[in-house]
């Protein structure tokens, strides 16, 4: 029995939900188990332990620490790759479909 009337579910369903939440891998997985939104147990986890929610939402930066500067810098080249790879992709269909539709002939309609 986890819901009350109306729909709400019960204060210690959503507590246990939340601490489950906290060791969970996937989000999505405990959601479908426990037959919630998942969005639903985010917001309750919110409204329960609002220090939790902030603290995992904004990632821990220490300057100080240079592995992790490396890291970053490490994405964020991957990330510039990536990004110049899908706009030389795009660039490319863009190009195939403007000589594809080009036959030369005149339009029937402006």
């Amino acid at each position: 029995m986890k819901k009350k009337q109306k729909g709400r579910y019960l204060r210690e369903f959503r507590r246990m939900a939340v601490e489950r939440m906290k060791s969970c891998d996937h989000v999505t997985a405990l959601a479908q188990e426990l037959g919630v939104d998942r969005r639903m147990l985010y917001r309750w986890r919110a409204q329960l332990d609002p220090d939790e929610a902030t603290a995992s939402a904004v990632p821990s930066f220490e300057p100080n620490q240079p592995q992790q500067i490396k890291h970053l810098q490490q994405l964020l080249a991957e990330k510039t790759l990536e990004v110049d790879f899908f706009k030389g992709a795009l660039h490319k269909v863009g190009a195939r479909r403007q000589r594809k539709d080009n036959s030369g002939a005149t339009t029937s309609t402006n």
